[in-house]
């Protein structure tokens, strides 16, 4: 199985409407990749399909910030057949916690579900660095449209979308008085 754009569609985890992203840019459309991953043998599909574009980095461990990366990036080290941790925000910054520890030296794929601006993923590999660990990749479901570079690792998403983002002093849907939604992690 691969993960097309008519998984989105058939999961109903592509929406409509006026949303805040996380990264505070503001949208038409919203990928709401935790209705995509509830089916297990989706995430299974997705996870063995993003293992297959990382493995040629060789990865010793999958890091993903909690909580958009966590079904993703556990199914991805499953397929890799790597350990598997996640970063939490308890008060504000990335932080490891539960026990978990990065080997020194060790090589990391930091996984995301979605990568908009690359913010999240950027704070999870910086973390990941002050560890003395190695980022050596980054992978997502979905790319939105970063910016070239903006990891400064390899970065290998399943799909790319091209699906415009804006300050929220540039909206046009808050120019249209559009009602807004702020379904992502960080503005709950």
């Amino acid at each position: 199985m691969v993960i097309t754009l008519q998984d989105f569609i058939d999961t109903e985890a592509l929406l409509t409407g006026h949303f805040r992203l996380s990264s505070g840019l503001h949208s038409a459309q919203y990928l709401q990749c935790a209705r995509l991953l509830l089916w297990p043998h989706r995430a299974e599909a997705a996870g063995r399909e993003l293992a297959e574009k990382l493995s040629e980095f060789g990865p010793e461990v999958v890091v993903s910030p909690a909580m958009g990366g966590i079904v993703i990036g556990h199914e991805t080290a499953r397929a890799l057949g790597t350990p598997f941790l996640f970063a939490e925000r308890p008060d504000g910054a990335f932080r490891l916690r539960r026990g978990f520890r990065l080997d020194p030296g060790a090589a990391v794929a930091v996984v995301e579900d979605v990568f908009t601006t690359g913010k999240s993923t950027r704070e999870v590999a910086e973390l990941c660095r002050a560890s003395d660990a190695r980022v050596v990749a980054a992978g997502s479901i979905v790319d939105r449209g970063m910016a070239a570079g903006a990891l400064q690792v390899p970065a290998r998403s399943l799909l790319s979308l091209s699906v415009p983002g804006w300050p929220e002093s540039d909206c046009p849907l808050c120019r249209e008085g559009r009602p807004l939604d702020s379904p992502g992690s960080r503005h709950r």
